[in-house]
């Protein structure tokens, strides 16, 4: 148990000692079981501070203690150097009865997860607990309540005594003891012999009153009577008079209240005069007075370290192996962790799993064989730590990838897998004149449909037993890094096929057809000059339900990659010179083109034969996704990124199985805002 004894000498600083730590388990916040502070590997410095509440800042020190391992247990001896509220606190509240405990504040250098027994200064533990093999001790405090639930404090006050070598202790109230704890007879001393061997076996006195004599070591003298005795405070004789007996009674017990409230709790000071309390009760309701005004929650933490390997840890420790950039850990881990994790970052996949293992509080095996990997397989954090890391490694690839869709399709969000109907108010009507009567025309508004649905696309892949045993992270790690990719692509592979296909929308006409006003044929429809100049044309005269111009202009230039830098000559050219024998026609030499501000977008997958419809001579002109609906990417309820998870165990397979899927679908929206320009004849 935590002992703390204060003893105050007169004119001297107030002298602390006591027990800091019985050597048994704790319950301490942030660790999962017990801790066990192994005394036997504690450093302690020659001077330990003395604080209150384990609060690291100047005000909160109040002494300075020495401590040491005796009998298995932590003690400590020293004194109050501080002046101030806190420190008076501590004194004034141990006068007034208050059950002070003493708590250790330790550096952890070495930490294990016990299962089974272990005998930890001299005491044999049961398991599960945490024993602190190495530790530092920085500092001792005082607190109302320590880790250890039976500990108790113990108050001893020293006087000194004219010519004798006594002591005056109160540290219990025997047998004829008023409240003060202090003789009847003897009301300001009571005086006990320092020989050791006199200790009563029921309290922590060096002696014990023995009827009205008192023995004194030096001088052999016994006193029989109270006035004899010399010490520093004067002791009033007792009045003959029963009523100044009954007065000087009284002014004693307001004297004690009035030293006890020491000015800090004038209602309880009110209270117990008029009420008639004694120093017993007053102290009670001094203390119970004291303790509403502290904090809710009691500073407990007895040993200050990190706690060992946590799962979040352990998992920015993996991350910052896998190459997982630095601001995406520092959002999703914060600093703290980050830092924590930085000495662990090239730690085995073994060392993951046994660590993953001490956190669940599995026994972890001696040898690393299939048992021990079967065994983390099956617990909470493994899993899930890996599943982590992979789709942390996963968007970074996906992000990494360019994916042409993103910049020519506008996105959405779908509640299911079903045919979705996307739907588009078109207003119906221009802006018409108010009449003189104020009257404003009522316009209208038509409905404009169009489809689009999820797929959900997927693969899985394993953690072997041979990666496990080779430490083979990287191996692992460029699965999720092809399948973000391959997430990348699927969005333009879906893009561009439908793209390609030209389909048939609910008017019964192709995507790009010429009711639509969005397809230039012929040998004219080459990508030339003159030919994006004619689409442009047809692109700005395109009309919407109401007949009118859609007033959109195209931004984006999309062609294969053998008509790339052709495209950029048109667009981007400051002139513009024309070729060929039988052109007459003079034209001027600024390049009109590259005012109309087209982005160039190249993609292989245009010419891919693989894809029907694919062509190395069409083109297309887009407008920006934000000015008119062209294609949609549709999301599962904004889920707009794969998702990595772990698989069920499979029997025929040591290893882990994780599965990447993906839920998306791309459908043509408008043919209005796109079009297409054959190439050829």
């Amino acid at each position: 148990m935590n002992e703390f004894v204060l003893i105050e000498a007169a004119g001297s600083r107030p002298k602390v000692n006591g027990l800091a730590y019985s050597g048994g388990k704790m319950k301490l916040p942030g660790w999962k079981h017990p801790v066990v502070v192994d005394l036997a590997g504690m450093s302690i410095p020659e001077s330990v501070p003395l604080l209150t509440n384990h609060e690291n800042h100047t005000s909160s020190r109040v002494g300075l203690v020495h401590a040491a391992v005796a009998e298995n247990q932590l003690t400590i001896s020293g004194e109050i150097v501080a002046e101030g509220d806190k420190a008076d606190g501590i004194v004034a509240q141990a006068k007034a009865g208050a059950d002070w405990q003493l708590s250790i504040g330790a550096e952890v250098e070495d930490a294990e997860l016990v299962q089974g027994k272990r005998p930890v200064n001299g005491i044999e533990h049961a398991g599960p607990f945490y024993h602190i093999k190495k530790s530092t001790l920085r500092e001792v405090s005082v607190v109302a309540v320590g880790a250890d639930s039976s500990t108790q404090m113990k108050v001893t006050a020293q006087f000194k005594l004219k010519n004798t070598s006594l002591e005056v202790t109160s540290t219990a109230k025997p047998h004829g003891m008023m409240e003060s704890g202090v003789p009847e007879k003897y009301p300001k001393l009571f005086a006990t012999q320092k020989d050791p061997s006199s200790v009563s076996e029921g309290g922590n006195f060096l002696g014990q009153l023995k009827g009205e004599m008192i023995q004194m070591n030096e001088t052999e003298t016994k006193i029989e009577a109270a006035p004899e005795v010399q010490a520093t405070a004067a002791v009033p004789a007792p009045a003959p008079d029963t009523a100044n007996a009954a007065m000087q009674s009284e002014r004693e017990r307001v004297l004690k209240i009035h030293t006890l409230c020491n000015g800090e709790f004038p209602e309880v000071e009110a209270k117990a005069i008029t009420d008639g309390w004694d120093a017993a009760t007053a102290s009670e309701h001094i203390l119970a007075a004291y303790r509403a005004k502290q904090p809710s929650a009691d500073v407990n933490i007895v040993v200050k370290t990190d706690a060992p390997a946590t799962r979040k840890t352990l998992e920015a420790a993996m991350c910052l192996r896998a190459g997982i950039a630095e601001d995406v850990m520092l959002k999703a881990y914060g600093e703290q962790t980050l830092e924590a994790a930085m000495p662990d970052m090239d730690m085995p996949l073994k060392n993951l799993m046994l660590e993953c293992m001490c956190i669940e509080g599995m026994s972890v095996p001696r040898s690393f064989d299939n048992a021990a990997i079967q065994a983390a397989f099956s617990t909470v954090s493994l899993p899930g730590i890996l599943s982590n890391v992979d789709n942390k490694k996963l968007l970074q690839s996906y992000e990494a990838q360019p994916i042409t869709a993103l910049k020519l399709c506008s996105t959405g969000d779908l509640n299911d897998f079903k045919e979705n109907d996307r739907f588009r108010l078109t207003d119906v009507g221009d802006l018409l004149p108010v009449a003189p009567d104020g009257e404003i025309k009522d316009g209208g508004l038509i409905e404009e449909g169009a489809k689009n649905q999820l797929d959900t696309y997927g693969k899985k892949f394993c953690l072997t037993r041979r990666m496990i045993i080779n430490d083979d992270l990287g191996a692992f790690m460029k699965v999720p890094v092809a399948m973000g990719n391959r997430a990348a692509r699927l969005i333009d592979q879906l893009f561009f096929s439908r793209l390609l296909a030209n389909p048939v929308q609910a008017d019964g006409k192709n995507l790009f057809h010429n009711a639509h006003k969005n397809l230039l044929g012929g040998a004219a429809s080459t990508l030339s000059g003159d030919s994006l100049k004619k689409a442009i044309q047809m692109y700005l005269d395109q009309i919407d339900g109401d007949n009118q111009p859609i007033s959109v202009e195209p931004r984006y230039l999309v062609v294969p990659t053998s008509l790339k830098y052709l495209a950029i000559e048109l667009t981007r050219g400051a002139t513009l010179i024309m070729s060929g024998s039988t052109e007459n026609t003079v034209r001027p030499s600024v390049n009109v083109l590259a005012d109309e501000n087209l982005q160039v977008v190249s993609s292989p997958y245009l010419a891919n034969s693989a894809y029907p419809g694919a062509s190395a001579n069409s083109w297309y002109l887009f407008g920006a996704p934000g000015q008119v609906d062209t294609f949609e990417i549709g999301y599962l309820k904004g889920k707009r990124t794969p998702t990595v998870e772990r698989g069920d165990l499979d029997f025929n397979v040591l290893g882990m199985w994780f599965r990447v899927y993906f839920d998306v679908g791309v459908r043509e929206q408008d043919h209005r805002g796109m079009l297409k320009a054959n190439g050829a004849a």
